[in-house]
């Protein structure tokens, strides 16, 4: 028996609270994970923006795929499900808080981390991450006892309602946006001087580097390899002078400016943009260009940024602009990876035994 982490939004949790809550759903490309997945297994259930323990329910049968709507009233993306047994929910008043110290002191992945960092949250950012046998036994215990003999966590219904993202109707279809604020400016304060390599360019030579371990041919834009080379040294001429693709001018030229892509063959596997201190809207915009150009286009997209900025990324995928692609919305082709997740994926001693796919175990997605 496996336990793995089943994540909830504010709108699916309602949904599923007022459903029979006998089946639970996960997007198609979730699928591969899914299929891992054994009658017996737990999911322990978690609430996202809220950061709460909601529930454990345990697998019966699946996976299979059925898009009659659940979750939504039409188009309901989470097709690939399982019969479940309902073991525990609780009312959101009765969920447990993340952060809460008897829980937060007691889970391996946020223990010694700070409540406001956001170092731990990888663990809480993909629905059927598998969990530590330690870890889902305490969260089990947790919810059964507090289900038999519950403590209030009080929330304001309209603090509740704030965490819930916008829908849009387009095209017969409901689409889940959100919309940033702004950051704030800094003002007063002198530029600082530039590092002599920049930490964007040294994560640019670490993806150039695993991805070349793996076998796959690597492209940097021309305006960044002086740069990224003096990180990374091409082993194999593993470095390509020219992109072996058949795209319309446009298309390519969008292509060449993504900081770093993977080749196997005459085909993109995957393709990545570094953002550290500059603003990531346009590494983000970079990637629905792309999409829009190409709406068929099937390339695993990644944002790679610093931990502190993984909040920014996820808001910024759920923009308006970016759910509204005719191949759908970025944020189900585009995944956030952090710095850290790549510098560990780094030092993986047989990378060159392993495929890209390694790559969707560290990935996050903005759910």
């Amino acid at each position: 028996m496996v336990y793995r982490v089943n994540l909830f939004s504010p709108e699916t949790y309602e949904a599923f609270s007022n459903s029979d809550r006998d089946v639970s759903g996960f997007r198609p490309r979730q699928q591969k994970t899914a299929s891992q997945v054994l009658p017996g297994d737990k999911l322990v259930c978690y609430m996202t923006k809220l950061s709460r323990w909601i529930g454990i329910l345990e697998v019966i049968d699946g996976p299979y795929h059925d898009d009659t709507p659940i979750f939504y009233p039409e188009n309901d993306p989470f097709t690939v499900r399982f019969k479940v047994k309902s073991l525990v929910w609780l009312e959101k008043e009765f969920a447990i808080p993340i952060k809460e110290d008897f829980v937060w002191n007691s889970l391996s992945f946020t223990k010694g981390h700070d409540k406001n960092s956001s170092q731990w949250t990888g663990r809480v950012r993909g629905s059927l991450r598998e969990q530590t046998t330690r870890d889902g036994q305490f969260l089990e215990k947790l919810l059964l006892a507090q289900q038999s003999d519950p403590i209030k966590y009080p929330i304001a219904e309209n603090e509740y309602r704030r965490l819930f993202a916008h829908t849009i109707r387009r095209a017969g279809k409901v689409v889940t946006v959100s919309v940033p604020e702004n950051e704030d400016a800094t003002t007063g304060v002198l530029p600082q001087p530039e590092p002599e390599i920049r930490e964007s360019f040294k994560i640019q030579a670490l993806l150039a580097s695993i991805g070349a371990e793996m076998g796959m041919r690597i492209w940097l834009p021309r305006s960044d390899r002086g740069r990224v080379l003096s990180e990374w040294r091409s082993k194999q001429d593993a470095l390509l002078d020219s992109l072996p693709l058949n795209y319309d001018e446009i298309t390519l030229k969008t292509i060449e400016q993504i900081d770093v892509l993977w080749l196997k063959g005459r085909s993109i596997m995957r393709a990545f943009e570094v953002e550290h201190t500059t603003s990531i809207y346009s590494g983000i915009l970079r990637m629905a260009d792309l999409l829009a150009l190409q709406p068929n286009m099937d390339i695993k997209l990644h944002i790679v940024a610093p931990i502190e900025r993984q909040e920014k990324v996820f808001q910024e995928l759920r923009r308006p602009v970016f759910s509204l692609l005719e191949k759908g919305p970025l944020f189900e082709s585009c995944t956030y990876l952090s710095y850290d997740s790549i510098r560990e994926l780094a030092k993986e001693k047989h990378l060159s035994h392993l495929s890209d796919s390694v790559l969707d175990e560290y990935a996050e997605e903005a759910e």
